[in-house]
């Protein structure tokens, strides 16, 4: 087994306000959230910070020596504060944007203060591409699942606690054996197996090393990268967003959404703007959208909707965008019946269960992990349920997605 060394709890300074890990992990941007740059990351939530821990593999060398081995410790250390700054996207101030946007927008600024520390992830470009072309007609505890498989069946492996052992996610490379494709089928990707594998197949054959990377948003580069201009904005989005989305879709099982989303959440393209039919639905209820010409969801729409929100937002309008989603699904929709208060809360992320959230106010709540079936799909999906307890009286509401 895998040897794995596991350091003490640290903690971040940083707000609920300015990062809520519930909704950001919970909203649909990530499938796979244990797991970062060859570590397992731990996390806790309180009010003021952001605990965390990483546990990761020990590096033996040839003799192993103690010295070696904290080094190697203190190494990966302290860089997991950088880590996770950089996948939290910790730099923008929250509540500046948050005003920004409000100031603009008079239905963000209705909905936007029960959904603070809403952020958008910076993940790995290459793993956004493949969750968000497993996410084609799919839901979230699907994609989680093909994620995980995907990460046992072809990823690295990470080591073992408690005799359950975790894996990093797959290179490129992995994915074009001959034989992937079939083996995918039956694990259960469908038709998206075919995608997986040939998206794989251009990246490494077809395209230079770094090409997904050449796409990405100068002014948000990857871990450790300096930030460098990335052009004026216009209203379709600036001249690199559109080149990267152009690009995106010449891949296998890439579409406008799959690129928009990639765009967002893997490349840093702040005013990309995913548009699925739940999208379409606010902008129809919210925004006016659904008459004269666009009564339904054409690329024309498509494009009309990104561009009416890149004007209201302006070049973070995909952010601004994912909390308005988030405000709409059902799993935070007591939130919005909700009054707005102050809140003492801790989270607790258990890298081989679930999160647990406790709220003490006038009542304790507790996140269990529980198989219902979303609303809108017949496909069975973990969700949160919450089981409350205010003073002598108890009662239970199940929350879906």
């Amino acid at each position: 087994m895998s040897q794995v060394q596991i350091t003490g709890w640290k903690k971040l300074p940083i707000s609920l306000r300015e990062l809520c890990i519930d909704t950001t992990l919970r909203c649909g941007q990530s499938f796979r959230s244990c797991a970062l740059h060859g570590r397992i990351i731990s996390l806790r939530q309180d009010t003021t910070h952001l605990h965390y821990r990483a546990i990761f593999p020990i590096v033996q060398e040839a003799p192993p020596t103690p010295p070696s081995s904290t080094a190697e410790t203190d190494a990966l250390e302290d860089n997991t504060v950088e880590l996770l700054q950089h996948y939290f996207n910790l730099t923008p101030c929250l509540a500046d944007l948050y005003e920004q946007w409000s100031a603009a927008d008079a239905n963000f600024k209705k909905k936007a203060p029960k959904f603070t520390g809403v952020r958008i992830l910076r993940q790995d470009a290459w793993e956004a591409l493949v969750g968000f072309i497993c996410s084609s007609n799919n839901n979230i505890a699907r994609i989680s699942q093909m994620v995980e498989k995907l990460c046992i069946h072809y990823g690295p492996l990470i080591g073992y606690i408690d005799s359950q052992p975790y894996y990093d996610f797959p290179q490129p490379s992995v994915l074009t054996d001959p034989k992937v494709e079939g083996h995918l089928r039956q694990l259960g990707f469908g038709y998206r197996a075919k995608y997986l594998h040939q998206t794989a197949m251009m990246v490494v054959g077809e395209r230079n090393p770094n090409w997904l990377e050449d796409l990405r948003n100068p002014e948000s580069p990857g871990l450790g990268g300096k930030p460098n201009f990335a052009g004026e904005m216009k209203p379709g989005g600036r001249d690199g967003y559109r080149d990267a989305h152009e690009k995106l879709l010449s891949l296998q099982g890439v579409g406008p959404k799959v690129a928009d989303c990639v765009c967002l959440m893997g490349l840093g393209w702040g005013e990309a703007v995913p548009v699925d039919t739940h999208v379409w639905q606010i902008a129809q209820r919210d925004y006016k959208f659904g008459k004269g010409k666009h009564k339904s969801l054409t690329k024309a729409t498509y494009d009309a909707i990104g561009n009416q929100f890149r004007n209201l937002w302006g070049k973070e309008a995909g952010w601004a965008h994912s909390v308005l989603f988030t405000a709409d699904l059902r799993a935070f929709s007591e939130k919005l019946d909700a009054k707005v208060e102050p809140v003492e809360a801790l989270m607790t992320g258990k890298v081989e269960d679930e999160m647990v959230l406790e709220t003490k106010t006038d009542l304790t709540t507790e996140l269990i992990a529980k198989s219902v079936k979303r609303e809108w799909e017949d496909d069975e999906k973990k969700v949160l349920e919450f089981h409350e307890t205010a003073r002598s009286k108890r009662a239970k509401r199940r929350q879906e997605i």
